[in-house]
């Protein structure tokens, strides 16, 4: 009988939650497509050849940086440093160049070190150090803005031209970020659903416990997630600072980013408790909530609107997905029991 050597142990996940067309992405497409209805119906400037070419890339970008959201919310934590780390990376790859196509190249390959410089704190404190996810990451984005206020003094820098023209590239009647953003949740996805390494972190989302008595490293995979995370952001920073002729100091801050990722994230159906995700579903959310802007905009409310109606469908979305409605409904419909008379 033949002698093989050890092999890493595998966690395996329950099945469902390897299936593309999940219910929380069923759910986000008939909404997507009934929004596009309704936005043709009540503000059809909303659905205009030249309103969707804007709108597309933005969307790519917020896509990708809740692709990174979402591997966080997979190990049950949530990342608030989004918007200084996005920030960062797009004044790294606007102002370091400083108009000069020739430094660009360098620009990008700091921009990843500075992702991998940000994303290891945060995985260092919460997946080995066990602080919690909130507190770790607030810190690390208060941090990362310290850094963008030393380097810049908030002045914005312009894109370099050839940045952006690949931002206002369009190949086949489509944006050029659009297919960056296709081909990033082609590989995340893959990776996460048809990988051993993809299995194994989703289940250390899904059940730390079992996941380290099957002989997971639970801590390698649950710091990673904030690495890769950030790399997503940086990925998407990239694809924001193409668009934007003069970005901001701070353009990840507040409900461009943050708060968006976050949304993207619920509404694509990940459970906030980890393990289980979709991030398809996260990325058709993501055009989801572009599109639900473009409307709210196009009938012509403040920005407060907009980031109420924002807020309204992370709302939305936490109730869908975190609330059992058949018991819920099933409490009101039960009738008292009737009392004896005595």
């Amino acid at each position: 009988m033949p002698i093989t050597g050890p092999t890493e142990p595998t966690y395996s996940i329950p099945r469902g939650s390897r299936r593309l067309l999940s219910r929380g992405l069923a759910t986000v497409l008939i909404a997507t497509v009934g929004l596009f209805a309704i936005s043709w119906i009540f503000a059809s400037s909303s659905v205009t050849r030249g309103t969707l070419l804007t709108m597309l890339p933005f969307a790519s970008a917020l896509a990708v940086a809740s692709l990174g959201q979402t591997l966080v919310v997979m190990q049950g934590g949530i990342d608030l440093s989004v918007a200084g780390g996005f920030s960062l990376y797009v004044v790294i790859l606007t102002k370091y160049p400083a108009g000069d196509n020739d430094r660009l190249w360098a620009a990008l390959v700091i921009a990843f070190l500075a992702a991998i410089a940000a994303g290891s704190p945060n995985g260092l404190l919460i997946g080995r150090l066990r602080l919690n996810p909130i507190v770790a990451t607030l810190g690390t984005n208060a941090l990362l803005f310290g850094v963008i206020l030393w380097y810049t003094a908030g002045i914005p820098t312009t894109t370099t031209a050839r940045l952006h023209s690949l931002g206002d590239a369009v190949w086949w009647h489509i944006p050029a970020p659009v297919y960056f953003a296709v081909a990033a949740t082609a590989v995340v996805t893959a990776v996460v659903k048809l990988t051993p390494v993809g299995r194994r972190f989703e289940g250390v989302g899904a059940n730390e416990t079992a996941a380290f008595t099957a002989g997971i490293r639970v801590q390698r995979h649950r710091t990673s997630a904030y690495v890769w995370a950030q790399l997503l952001y940086c990925l998407a920073a990239v694809l924001h600072a193409s668009i934007v002729n003069q970005p901001t100091a701070y353009e990840g801050n507040n409900s461009n980013y943050l708060l968006a990722t976050v949304a993207a994230v619920v509404l694509g159906g990940t459970s906030l408790l980890g393990g289980r995700g979709n991030l398809v579903a996260t990325a058709v959310a993501a055009l989801f909530l572009s599109q639900l802007d473009q409307f709210v905009l196009a009938l012509g409310v403040s920005y407060a609107t907009r980031t109420l109606v924002q807020a309204g469908a992370l709302a939305v979305g936490v109730a869908l997905y975190s609330i059992n409605w058949r018991r819920a409904f099933g409490r009101f419909g039960r009738r008292p029991a009737s009392v004896a008379p005595t």
